[in-house]
């Protein structure tokens, strides 16, 4: 009964509310997810859900193929580790981070060396958020946290686009 502090299932008194998809500009996710084999396909779907629940489905196949190289490489680094990824929806662009723990190296040699090996492993990024008139790049994480920071910016109009 109502008012008796007892929480009851939704579905023992249905509403008949009519769904309403959210805005893209509520899109603000993040999520921990470990760095395993299969934790590309899981942000795949992940971006999928999101992207559809916000009404921007024709940005789907530009930010899936973003996410995932961008958790395929993160996954390369830190293997057995958390990996930290957030989708975002500022300025008509959806914003794509991912954060892991391969640290940054202070020999300058090593870094420029991991700089490259990840670049060449991003190639197929590179090619899409180019496709899409978007930016990406690699850089160091907050002095706080360490670690490894990769981002992408596609433009609504450059994924809508590239799914043409």
């Amino acid at each position: 009964m109502p008012g008796d502090g007892i929480c009851r299932s939704p579905r023992l008194n249905p509403t008949h509310l009519a769904f309403s998809p959210c805005l893209p500009t509520g899109l603000r996710y993040s999520f921990t997810l470990p760095a395993d084999l299969q934790t590309p396909a899981v942000a795949r779907n992940i971006t999928r859900a999101v992207l559809d629940i916000h009404s921007l489905p024709l940005m789907t196949d530009a930010a899936v193929q973003a996410v995932s190289e961008l958790t395929t490489c993160a996954c390369r680094f830190t293997p057995g580790k958390d990996i930290y990824l957030s989708l975002r929806y500022r300025q008509d662009a959806l914003c794509i981070t991912l954060f892991d723990d391969h640290p940054q190296h202070t020999n300058t040699h090593l870094k420029s060396a991991c700089e490259t090996h990840r670049c060449i492993a991003l190639d197929l990024l590179d090619r899409v958020i180019g496709a899409c008139t978007g930016d990406w790049g690699i850089g160091a994480s907050s002095a706080f946290t360490g670690g490894t920071k990769m981002w992408a910016v596609l433009p609504r109009e450059g994924a809508e686009r590239y799914a043409a």
